[in-house]
């Protein structure tokens, strides 16, 4: 009877902590803002975000190497004039803060370009870029893109 207390005892003791190890590692409920596109809508989305990311790129390249008119011109490739057309019936669909936050990153773009161009000052450029990319991190923050209908 005691060969099996020590086992259960030991199982008791054990059960909590490894349920306070779970509870730990446990996903976080889902707290962004699903805005529900077509496959194709998506898809525009996703072109622009990765527009954004290689501009980024880049950028901190052409800084690293000290190539302030490589900066510039990675920069002016995601400014306002590479703003894609959005289709109508997509523009109706997207929140209002999430179409603010790409017009003012592409418009940051647009400034660091412009400042690369004229200061000619790395730090300056990495600072813009800094806050452009705060603008990608408050949308991937705030809104989740789903497809599909619920």
């Amino acid at each position: 009877m005691s060969r099996l207390i020590l086992p259960f005892l030991l199982s008791l003791a054990i059960t909590p902590i490894q349920a306070a190890e779970h509870a730990h590692h446990a996903v976080p409920q889902e707290q962004r803002a699903a805005i529900r596109l077509t496959t194709e809508e998506k898809a525009h989305i996703h072109q622009e975000m990765r527009l954004f990311l290689s501009a980024t790129q880049k950028i901190v390249a052409s800084v690293a190497a000290n190539d302030m008119k490589g900066v510039a011109g990675a920069a002016r490739e995601a400014g306002m004039a590479a703003a894609h057309e959005v289709p109508g019936k997509l523009r109706e669909k997207l929140p209002m803060q999430f179409k603010k936050l790409g017009h003012a990153t592409h418009q940051g773009f647009d400034d660091l370009a412009r400042d690369a161009d004229s200061l000619g000052d790395a730090n300056h450029a990495l600072k813009q870029l800094g806050q452009v990319m705060s603008n990608c991190v408050s949308c991937h923050a705030m809104y989740r893109i789903e497809t599909g209908k619920r």
